[in-house]
């Protein structure tokens, strides 16, 4: 029978040998790898343009003005922080509404009046459910192709531009189907409003 003094020098060179490979090796590899290959995404998949950062690819924004295409619910109200440059930040998440409650059901039918008032010419028409309802993350950051043409019409009005040159920029930053069969085509709100504002082409 091994002494305790044999099986305690084992057990810590099993540790530190283990706490070597997988605390700073995997780690130094898989990040290494992420940089080289795939350093856009590995860094958080940053839109940058002229040195100044507008956010995340992956990350939804809240835009509420009537200039810009509006995207999912965010449920940002469980607490509002800032940094220490006093930029504010958002934790989100999602509704604990059960879908078969009267609340929600009055909920989703008032975010729909709301949605069809902001976009009158669209009065007539369905409203997109992803316009009226909130992504299991709370920060999705796109929407269906149906729900950004919905608002064309209101953001061309605005903006004094074709509605062809709105509809020119949703397309730009469409996404087609994963694989060109799963999922469906989506689009990019943050990218299409810096488009929008002409700081993206």
């Amino acid at each position: 029978m091994k002494s305790i003094k044999i099986l305690l020098k084992q057990t810590a060179t099993f540790i530190l040998i283990t706490t070597i490979v997988c605390g700073v090796i995997y780690p130094l590899a898989v990040t290494g790898i992420s940089q080289l290959f795939f350093k856009d995404k590995a860094n958080g998949s940053i839109i940058e343009v002229d040195g100044k950062q507008y956010g995340s690819k992956l990350l939804g924004q809240k835009f509420t003005g009537d200039r810009y295409l509006w995207g999912r619910v965010m449920y940002d109200n469980t607490g509002t922080y800032h940094d220490e440059e006093g930029n504010a930040l958002y934790y989100a998440g999602p509704s604990n509404l059960t879908p078969a409650s009267e609340d929600y059901r009055s909920l989703i039918t008032e975010r729909a009046e709301a949605i069809k008032a902001s976009n009158p010419a669209m009065i007539n028409q369905k409203v997109p459910v992803d316009l009226v309802t909130g992504s299991g993350s709370g920060l999705d950051p796109h929407i269906s192709v149906a729900a950004a043409m919905y608002q064309v019409d209101r953001i061309a009005k605005v903006r004094n531009i074709s509605t062809e040159q709105v509809e020119d920029i949703i397309n730009q930053y469409t996404t087609g189907k994963l694989l060109g069969v799963l999922g469906e085509k989506v689009v990019n709100v943050l990218e299409v409003n810096l488009a929008l504002d002409g700081i993206l082409n």
